[in-house]
């Protein structure tokens, strides 16, 4: 079932913090369409200094192996920094994600990877949908636990 990219309802400030919540919705649902509704097209992300620029270079490297896993991913502590008149913001967020192989997630005892993560973004408002969207995402790993092999093992 794919999950509506716009949400008239809501606030200024909730329609930012959307933005996150569809990119990670989008890869724990694997719902391609509503993952990039996320990003510009020259997005950055920044994943512990691996750098992706483009959404092309984002599927590559992240949303075409993480939306196969297992996963869910845990947002809070969400914070806004926009000026109700302007097209651009910033937001801070702590993130819990839990990693399975795909199919092993309901599994006793599966390997599985966790990590805390602190995020940095910059979001914009797209002047054709309407939507913030996010222009460059710093994701930096605090902490995990579990087996890094998860994320490199299929």
């Amino acid at each position: 079932m794919a999950l509506p990219s716009a949400l008239p309802s809501l606030s200024v400030r909730e329609a930012i913090t959307d933005a996150l919540y569809r990119c990670v919705i989008g890869l724990d649902t694997a719902d391609v369409a509503l993952f990039d509704s996320a990003f510009t097209q020259d997005a950055s992300f920044d994943l512990n200094g691996d750098v992706m620029d483009g959404l092309n270079a984002i599927h590559t490297g992240c949303y075409d192996f993480i939306a196969t896993l297992d996963t869910t991913h845990f947002i809070t502590n969400v914070r806004v920094d926009v000026n109700d008149e302007e097209s651009k913001a910033s937001m801070t967020a702590s993130a819990l994600a839990q990693h399975y192989r795909h199919k092993q997630g309901r599994e006793p005892g599966a390997t599985r990877l966790m990590t805390g993560s602190l995020y940095f973004l910059d979001c914009v408002k797209d002047g054709k949908d309407g939507l913030w969207k996010i222009k460059h995402f710093k994701l930096e790993s605090i902490w995990t636990e579990g087996d890094w092999g998860v994320m490199t093992e299929k």
